[in-house]
């Protein structure tokens, strides 16, 4: 299928209208060279990335997005759905192809390529049936456009955003996995909803593994700026490490518990990219827990673990990481994430 955006012509004869329908003003100069227009790629466009397009469409992120699949008819369907909305949409060019020179000059490339998750299976289960997917694309994407930044949403992320990084030779700052930013953000949302209150106004991380193994770093949970275990202790009000594990098992479980009701996730994930498409894109140097290359943080010494940490990004991807203060317990299970995950990398040959 050949790549096909909108255009100026119309009717079967391709009618130019373009330069008739609108008459310069007298003593016009020609229009000033302006900066180069802000692209986003989403390559593969099931239900996680038509929701991170539509998400990215609506919050006028891109000033063109370039869809990439393998399935041509479905593509072009999206394409054109997504089109028929212009009226109703920033202005955003919107074209799709199945060949990736579509995605050439990318400022962000977003991966969400893969298979989709069976019903009780775990992330890292995906990892060999997405592995043959990732040396076939990832190669193309970096090739076309050498200063993008690669944002990783497939699963196993982080094990994914690995092999990423590997296959495109990019620098570790422009290469991101997804990781627990939605994870954290169910966090948030468990306890804005336990305290009746914004979870906009809940500080709380989860870091480690997109999945089992990943850490809630209680310790440095904060509401309106109020530690809550420290409150807790200063007023004297009792709480049990059950209702703490209790809290983040519904994080992990989370996921599992929308794929198993309705199939997929889809809406969530949408937003939680966007919103860093929108830190790096704008430079807002908003910190987000993503997938990043953990060597030498916290403790994790060996290998080239991809896990999430509290990362600053901005527009030249990732900036720095955060140097929350973890518990030792906190620091401990850290490692044991790092490890589960360095067991699987090792095993790949990439």
């Amino acid at each position: 299928m050949q790549k096909t955006a909108s255009s100026s012509t119309l009717g079967p004869d391709g009618l130019d209208i373009s330069t008739s329908f609108f008459k310069p003003i007298q003593g016009a100069s020609p229009p000033p060279p302006t900066s180069r227009n802000t692209k986003i790629s989403v390559v593969g466009v099931g239900n996680v990335g038509m929701a991170i397009a539509q998400t990215i469409l609506t919050q006028d992120l891109a000033d063109e997005i370039s869809l990439v699949d393998v399935n041509a008819d479905k593509l072009r369907g999206e394409m054109l759905d997504l089109q028929h909305a212009a009226a109703f949409l920033p202005r955003t060019k919107i074209s799709a192809s199945v060949d990736y020179s579509s995605t050439l000059g990318s400022d962000l490339i977003i991966v969400t390529a893969g298979a989709r998750q069976i019903p009780g299976e775990s992330r890292l289960n995906l990892l060999q049936r997405n592995l043959g997917l990732f040396s076939k694309m990832i190669p193309p994407l970096a090739a076309g456009s050498p200063e993008t930044i690669l944002l990783i949403v497939s699963n196993p992320v982080d094990v994914l955003t690995y092999v990423a990084w590997k296959l495109s030779g990019f620098p570790s700052n422009r290469v991101i996995g997804s990781g627990t930013n939605l994870d954290s953000s169910r966090f948030r949302f468990l306890i804005a909803d336990h305290l009746d209150l914004n979870a906009q106004d809940v500080q709380a991380y989860i870091v480690g593994e997109h999945g089992d193994s990943s850490v809630a770093l209680w310790s440095s949970i904060s509401v309106g700026g109020v530690p809550i275990l420290s409150f807790l202790e200063r007023q004297q009000i009792a709480y049990e490490k059950h209702t703490l594990e209790k809290i983040h098992k519904e994080v992990v479980q989370g996921a599992y518990e929308v794929i198993s009701l309705k199939g997929y996730t889809s809406w969530a994930i949408g937003y939680s990219v966007a919103s860093l498409a929108r830190s790096i894109l704008r430079d807002q140097r908003s910190i987000h827990p993503v997938s990043v290359l953990a060597k030498g943080f916290y403790g994790i010494d060996g290998g080239e673990p991809f896990l999430s940490l509290p990362a600053q990004l901005g527009r030249s991807g990732v900036l720095g990481v955060t140097n929350i203060h973890l518990t030792e317990d906190e620091s401990q299970q850290l490692r044991e994430s790092a490890k589960t995950i360095l067991e699987v990398q090792s095993q790949l040959g990439v």
